[in-house]
This record gives structure tokens, sequence and C-alpha cells, in this order.
């Protein structure tokens, strides 16, 4: 929110407090907490009628500082908040001179200037990360009475700020005014499903605004220096996170926040849906089913979209007996064909669901101030909410579910969740403002602990649409209603990357485009990018997803990369793996891996596949392609040829190739089955070396699909002959082929 006209004044009727010089510090063995009052005490009289800005600092977490800026204290708590991580015996080291207080965690100290002007500088060693000066911290009353508190921290030249959440505009956030409220908005505009109150700089440093209501972030929007960001209320906490590399940034935010969850080997494998307003029923679905094996072309999961319920009836979980007279029977006989089955939910209860009225009597539903049910027409007639903040209706949510998961559904679509309203009462006395957007983490959290709780640990996964801080523990989550054109495919990548750079670790999108039939070169371009996604999922609207619907080369398109990935499961796996224990996300911005290359800041049309394939979807009809490489001699995975970098590299692709490249040096394992995700990863692999280096060694890990330890080799290059052995992990039942692919 911006409450400044221009540099010098203020927005009309605006008037804000701002610290003066520091008046005294307070220190403990972990914190200290500064006073300092608006303007300077010259004598005691400047103390009366004098407010008195509270600022404290802390450390949650190794290389994390905590700020809490605020004014007057004595309001009531509110909840919920961020459930964090918090590690309160990690080495802090507080000093106070007559100069400064400094606190230092790990690399990163911070230290309040107690003479002169307002100034708070964070340092890693000896070297200023970012600064809040004498204008930063503002109090701020407005011309309605509204209070709000906001903190601004200093922008380096060239510095670029990424993240803020699964947003769809332009990638680098400098210039952009960014409100964290969660909205049913399509991927079209300045709206977004996943909205997440954290970002990162290429400066090695991130921030996260543990405030779970509604944040505004100005980047370099009013004062272009400086990144602001405000909450409503007389107080304000974030945290500075330390890199000093991007990675190790979304290394210790996702310590705090929550890490992604292993996900089953088995959703990496290619998604068929019934698509959204489409007619089907068995015999619909069973044609889709026998086309794809028809046409060899490996399918993993079916997915059964809204009108597996009668229309009205959203959402009672009971299948529309018109349709699927037969669903126990229907299940199993998927599961005969070695299928998992997804079924889309909501959390919102039509009036004619038998659950309203169940909701309703047990006090499961939300309500308005009066006590009566908030309901409203949009999207199902005279809907209610489920409140999750009562334990007893997230059991009953939860309970109807596990009906669907007893007959043989294997996981969950969890749509929408974003339109919260906040004139409303919960259960548990929760801010309505604060729940708006932290209702999609209770949401997910309550579907994903089910699964996990009915089919274990690392076999839990959803398809979810709504998300905030924290929601990464509960994957996986898609981009969203897109259109069908190369414009939206554009805008998808954004926001995959967006949400990527906030700590997210899967992510998928709707191949060929949710809202209208893409135009058959959309679509096999978009084959490409969805089967080089980390989850890969057919589905749109009101027109079917199924390839032959298009053209007969849409089918060998998707052959082609579904197989493609099916093969590269090894490496995908790896990079799951290292989502799941540290945070990488397993597409990711050009950024977290080039970080000293200050070309890939503004990479918006590529990402890194992993570690070490770079991915550049072909977004145009005639398959003309620009994209960057960075230093080095990178191979095509599918063709063979090399580019060198660093530079731009413009090319032509047909539909059955795209730029996907191996870093220089890379070791890629290529697994021996390319019909289905889930298989022994290290049994039979193949370990491809790209340009490798003489001398060079190269450890790589599989994991295994059930959770366990895995198979570790090392890969030599030496003299032109690449070798490998088994160092970790499974015995030497588990051969390998070693391959020198391009030198």
């Amino acid at each position: 929110m911006k409450f400044t006209d221009g540099y010098w004044q203020l927005r009309p009727g605006v008037t804000v407090l701002r610290p003066g010089a520091v008046e005294s510090v307070e220190p403990d063995e972990r914190s200290f907490t500064v006073f300092a009052p608006i303007g300077r005490i010259t004598g005691r009289g400047d103390t009366l009628n004098r407010p008195v800005v509270t600022v404290r600092f802390f450390s949650p977490a190794p290389g994390v500082v905590g700020v809490t800026v605020g004014h007057h204290s004595g309001g009531l708590p509110k909840q919920p908040r961020f459930v964090l991580a918090e590690d309160t015996d990690h080495p802090v080291q507080v000093e106070v001179t007559g100069l400064s207080a400094r606190l230092t965690t790990g690399e990163l100290t911070v230290r309040v200037a107690l003479t002169g002007p307002w100034q708070v500088d964070f340092l890693r060693g000896d070297r200023l990360v970012t600064s809040s000066t004498e204008r930063s911290i503002g109090v701020v009353t407005d011309a309605d009475g509204q209070k709000y508190v906001h903190d601004r921290l200093a922008l380096g030249v060239g510095e670029t700020i990424y993240g803020l959440g699964e947003r769809f505009g332009a990638y680098v956030k400098n210039g952009q005014t960014v409100e964290i409220w969660n909205a049913d908005g399509g991927t079209a505009s300045e709206q977004a499903y996943k909205n997440v109150p954290f970002y990162l700089s290429s400066a090695g440093y991130g921030v996260f605004v543990d405030h779970p209501e509604h944040v505004s972030f100005e980047v370099g929007s009013e004062v272009v220096s400086q990144t602001q960001f405000s909450v409503p209320g007389q107080s304000l906490t974030y945290h500075v996170i330390d890199g000093p590399s991007p990675k190790e940034v979304l290394r210790r935010y996702t310590a705090l926040t929550g890490r992604p969850a292993r996900v089953p080997a088995w959703s990496y494998g290619l998604w068929l849906s019934t698509s959204f307003t489409t007619s089907y029923d068995e015999k619909t679905v069973t044609e889709f089913i026998d086309g794809m094996a028809e046409r060899d072309l490996p399918l993993s999961v079916f997915h059964f979209d809204c009108f597996w319920m009668r229309q009205f009836h959203w959402v009672d979980f009971i299948w529309d007996p018109a349709t699927f007279p037969d669903p126990e029977g229907m299940l199993r006989r998927l599961h005969e064909r070695g299928l998992k089955v997804c079924v889309w939910i909501n959390p919102y209860i039509a009036q004619r669901s038998y659950l309203f009225e169940e909701g309703r009597q047990a006090g499961y539903l939300v309500r308005n101030p009066d006590g009566s049910i908030w309901q409203w027409d949009k999207w199902q007639a005279g809907m209610a909410l489920v409140d999750f903040t009562n334990p007893d209706a997230a059991r009953w949510y939860a309970d109807k579910l596990k009906v669907l998961l007893d007959m043989g559904v294997d996981c969950f679509k969890t749509d929408f969740g974003e339109r919260i309203p906040t004139d409303v009462i919960w259960h548990d006395g929760a801010d309505p403002q604060r729940m708006h957007n932290y209702y999609s983490y209770l949401y997910n959290k309550t579907v994903f602990e089910l699964l996990e709780s009915e089919r274990g640990t690392g076999e839990a996964v959803v398809f979810a649409r709504s998300a905030t801080a924290g929601g990464q523990q509960f994957p996986v989550h898609w981009g969203g209603d897109c259109e069908s054109t190369f414009v939206a495919m554009a805008e998808s990548l954004r926001g995959g990357l967006s949400l990527a750079a906030s700590g997210f670790g899967y992510w998928s999108h709707d191949i060929g485009g949710f809202e209208g039939t893409p135009d058959p070169a959309v679509f096999k371009r978009w084959i490409a990018f969805g089967l080089l996604s980390s989850h890969s999922r057919l589905h749109g609207s009101g027109s079917y997803r199924v390839p032959w619907a298009y053209d007969d080369e849409a089918v060998e398109v998707l052959r082609r990369f579904t197989r493609l990935k099916l093969s590269l499961m090894p490496y995908l796996a790896a990079a799951a793996d290292e989502a799941h224990r540290e945070g990488i996300p397993v597409m990711r911005p050009m950024i977290l891996e080039f970080p000293d290359d200050p070309t890939t800041a503004y990479l918006d049309r590529q990402y890194m596949l992993g570690p070490d394939l770079l991915v550049a979807p072909v977004m145009s009809a005639d398959g003309q392609v620009t994209y960057y490489v960075p230093a080095g001699t990178w191979t095509n995975l599918m063709t063979g040829a090399q580019v060198t970098g660093p530079g731009w590299v413009h090319e032509k692709h047909g539909f059955d190739t795209v730029p996907v490249l191996a870093r220089p040096g890379a070791v890629i394992p290529f697994g021996s089955v390319t019909d289905r995700p889930d298989y022994p990863w290290a049994d039979g692999v193949q370990l491809r070396m790209y340009a490798p280096a003489q001398g060079q060694r190269t450890r790589v890990r599989i994991p295994s699909p059930d959770g366990g330890p895995g198979t570790e080799f090392e890969v030599r290059y030496q003299d032109g002959t690449a070798t490998a052995e088994v160092v970790a992990g499974a015995s030497s039942g588990y051969g390998c082929e070693v391959t020198e692919v391009a030198t």
C-alpha cells in the first residue's frame, strides 16, 4: 500500500510516526529491544506526549534475524499465525556498545546505530546486505483512521527481487505493487491463487513477512531504492534470511516454514483428465484409456473432474448414479489396468448437498456474526464453507473423503479455497482477515494428512490450486485456469518460476491450457513443456485433452515426451529428493543455479529442471525459440547438438524436439523403463556423461521409489574413458552402463 505522494509528501489525511534517535536498548541473552521516540529528546520535557516506536531483534533460526516493529502493544493477540519451526538453541551473540547494538546468528549480523538518525544494517561478515534507514519504518494512520505499520529495506544497484507466490506478471518484481491476498483470478491478471509473503533477492538474502493476513509489497514502486512491506494494525514482524546463495536462502526459509513432502513415484507419470464441463461417463473414460493404450501412450493417473458428482450437489462426495452407477467396480477396473485415480473436490458445500444440513446442525460451517450460516450463490447455489478451525469439522470432512479412499480413490485435486469471506465468525475465534489466506493451508493440510494416514508417508499427493506460506508441505500445486494460447503458456511459466522462488518444490499446469480449445500447434508445444515439468497433466475446460482430438502428430509428440520423462525418472527422483530434504525446487529459475551470471537475472522463458538440465519451451507455432546458455558446452539430450556459452542461441525446432540441454560435465542417469514412473530406478540405469572434463569425478545418487536409502555411483572420466561403480546403497545386483555422450 502506498502512503506517500512522491518522495517528500504524504497522501491526503495520512500521518506517519517514525523512530528518531534511539533512547535506550534492553538486551538479553538471545535478543535486544530498542526504544526510539519520535523526534529528538533534548530534555525531560521532550519525553511527554511523545510516541515511542519499539523494535525487537531476535533470531528464530540459524542465519535468520527476526524484527518486530510495534507501537501500542495492548491489543489482543490474533490468530492464526504461521507455524514456524523455530530453533531456540542455536548460537546467538548479542553485543551492546556505546555506538551500536548487534545480534549475530551464523554469518548474519543486524547492527542498530545507537547514535544519530535511525539506521539498521544487516551484514554478512563485514559486507552490507540491506538496510532500514531513517525514513524506512512508519506507523501510519490513514484518512479513515486505519492503522498500518511498514518497514523498507534498501535495494542495491542491479538488485532484483523474485517470489511473493505464484505470480503471472513480470518475473522480476522490481517496480511492482504486490498484494498478498488469495483470489480466484485466473492467470492473466495481477491476482494470484498462491500468495506468499516472502521474497528472494539476487543479493543473496530473503525476507519473510510473518503475517497471514493482507500484506502489501511495494518493490521499488513507492521508494524506488527500497522494498516496502506493510500490514494493517500496530505491529509488524518480518525475518531477514541469509544466503549467501539463493539456494541457501530457500534452504533456510523452508527449514523455518516447512519442507515439501515426498510424493509417490507413480505421481510423476502422465495424468489424464475428463476435463471440466465436458460430457463423460464410464464409457467415455474407458474409451480414453483404451485409446491411450492402443496408441502406446503410457498413462499413470486418471482424474475425474467436478461432474463425477451430481450438478448442484458439489460437494457431497457421492458419485452421480446416472453416469457412474457402479463406482466401486469402475475403480477396481481402473486399478486392474495399473492406473491410479484422482477425483476433484473443494471445501464448499452447496445448499442442495446433504452435507449442508449435516454440517449446519453440527456447527461445522462458517457462520455470520448473527450465528446464521454464511452463504452465497457464486460457484454453487447457496453454498457454505467448511470451518477447518473446528477440529471436529476437519475430521468430519476427512471422514467423508476416507469413504472415497476405501472405495478405491487414490488422491484428490483440492481445488478452490481462495474466495474466503472476511465478514464471518470462525469456530476458534480466528481473525477473519488472517483466515482469508490461511484457509488454504488448513484445507490442504486436512486432505494431505488424511492421505498420509491412510496411504503412508511418501504416498500422499494432492493437486492443489490455493496456497500460502507453509503450503509447500502439501504438494503438488498446479497453475490454475490459463487460456489455451502461447501467451498463456508463457505466463504460466512465469507463475511457476515465481512459486519456485517462494519455496514450493513441485509445480504443474494444464497441458494445452484450460480455457478454450488449443490450436494443435499450441497443444503440441505445450506437451513438451508439460512433460518436462515435475508433474504432468492433460486437462481442460470445455474440450477433451486426448491427443488424437488434435491430430496424429500430437499422438507421436505425446508418446515421445512421455517416454523421455519416464526414462529420466532416476534423475527427476534425485531432484525431487533434494526438494524434500533441502527445499530446493525441482523446476528452478536460472538464477538459482547461476547466481553469478547477471544474464540469468531476467530469464523467464526457460528454467533448470533439477540441477543439470536446461529447458527452454518453444512458444511459437513455427518452432522458433531463443534461449540463453551459461558458460561451457551444453548438449541437447534429444538431438546431441552442442552449443557453447555464455551466449544466446536461436534455433528452430519441430514438434518432436525442444531445447533440453545437459549442463557441461553433467552425468544424467537414464532409467531402463519408459512405460511407467514407478520402477527400480537404479536397476540397469545408464549414466550418460556430457562434455566431461579430464579427471572428472562425479557422485550420482539415485533414490529408491519406496523412500529407502537408494544407490550412489561414482563416475570417473580419464583419458577419454568413462567408468562407474556403486559406492553406497544397493548391492552389485544393480548394474549400470556408463556412456560418454559428448566431449
